[in-house]
């Protein structure tokens, strides 16, 4: 490894390096991305992350890509197929979940435009920024992490409680989490 400063959050191996370094935090816009990052905090419930980072390429083949136009159209035989992938975290709620969240998004998608709008919103599509010290400092959920997970539920998503939720903005960029020491954060803001 180089001898850049990182969040102390991430472990030694290269994947959890990259993830850091390329995708946490960073803003993302693109629907699909959206939801990928959303069904993958999902999954994280119960486990780490580390073992969901370990999957996420056989659970982007299993849910062909994470397009939701198509996860909405899965039938029984294809969940069960999902079920009996050892690859991918093997969990019926979950999976269940990502197929009715997935129709969701599109109910919102005809809404609202895209997903990416309706979600920046809450955001006024603009990163909120944290600017932490340690990691202790660093919240699990937030009142708007609550807001925006009761108004999930109450349109029927599933797996969406304040941590997942937080978990998600913080992975799609609408937070910035990534502490002050961090060569990331000083990219983020533009001071490095």
């Amino acid at each position: 490894m180089d001898d850049k400063v990182r969040c102390s959050w991430i472990g030694h191996d290269s994947m959890s390096v990259n993830y850091h370094d390329h995708e946490w935090g960073r803003v993302v816009h693109d629907d699909i991305l959206l939801f990928e990052n959303l069904c993958l905090e999902s999954f994280q419930a119960g486990i780490t992350w580390f073992e969901v980072l370990r999957k996420r390429n056989a659970l982007r083949l299993a849910f062909d890509g994470f397009d939701f136009n198509k996860i909405a159209m899965y039938s029984e035989t294809k969940i069960a197929s999902i079920m009996a992938d050892n690859r991918v975290i093997q969990n019926r709620l979950k999976i269940e979940a990502i197929v009715n969240n997935a129709w969701l998004v599109l109910n919102i998608i005809e809404k609202y435009g895209s997903f990416d709008k309706f979600i920046w919103e809450y955001v006024d599509y603009k990163p909120i920024v944290g600017h932490w010290n340690k990691l202790k400092d660093v919240p699990i959920y937030t009142p708007l992490s609550e807001k925006i997970g009761k108004d999930l539920k109450r349109m029927g998503f599933s797996f969406v409680g304040p941590i997942i939720i937080y978990s998600f903005m913080q992975a799609s960029g609408m937070v910035n989490d990534h502490l002050v020491n961090c060569f990331v954060y000083k990219e983020l803001m533009g001071l490095g």
